[in-house]
């Protein structure tokens, strides 16, 4: 019997990243509420709430195996969740023009018959250009950015924003996938058992 891989997400973006590399699974979005603190430790949060998004989607599929992701945009010690609304949207992104903020990504994959509970975090930096108000309009005119950490997507757009990063692109928006193709291979998560 062949490991079924549930993502536990309801993130186009994350289910893209999955499919570039030719991952088989099924996307299930979990029913949380995700752990929102903006002064704690970045990488305690974020895999603090892939893991409970993990075990959400792992009570309804037991048998399966889970991967979950969290991901959020740190400022100095200010941490960004998604916007509350266009006006808390434009807020971030003026904050984060012309400073360099870091992105972390926490993962968990979970398997009970497997005993696997990996979690991970990854750190990517991220460098906005000097954005004038016009361009934080245009940009949110263009990008919906209401769904998204620190109100933006590098991969939509990212001329008028971004002027450099470092680390995975795929870190950036929302899930490692070079880290998550080794692990599962690594693992032989996917092959028959």
């Amino acid at each position: 019997m062949q490991t079924r891989l549930i993502l536990a997400s309801a993130s186009p973006r994350r289910e893209e990243l999955l499919r570039s590399v030719h991952i088989p699974f099924e996307a299930i979005a979990p029913n949380v509420s995700e752990k929102e603190d903006t002064s704690g430790d970045p990488m305690h949060i974020v895999i603090h709430n892939a893991q409970l998004k993990a075990c959400n989607v792992l009570e309804q599929y037991p048998k399966d195996a889970i991967l979950a992701a969290d991901t959020i945009v740190v400022l100095g010690k200010e941490i960004l969740h998604k916007p509350k609304d266009l006006e808390d949207a434009f807020s971030m992104l003026q904050r984060l023009s012309n400073n360099t903020h870091c992105v972390y990504t926490g993962t968990c994959l979970r398997h009970t018959s497997k005993k696997i509970n990996i979690t991970h975090c990854e750190v990517s930096e991220v460098r906005f250009q000097l954005l004038s108000d016009s361009i934080i309009n245009k940009y949110l005119d263009k990008v919906n950015c209401l769904d998204k950490a620190g109100a933006y997507a590098i991969q939509e757009h990212p001329e008028l924003i971004i002027e450099s990063y470092t680390g995975h692109i795929s870190n950036i928006m929302g899930l490692p996938i070079e880290y998550i193709y080794k692990l599962i291979k690594k693992i032989k998560l996917l092959s028959r058992e």
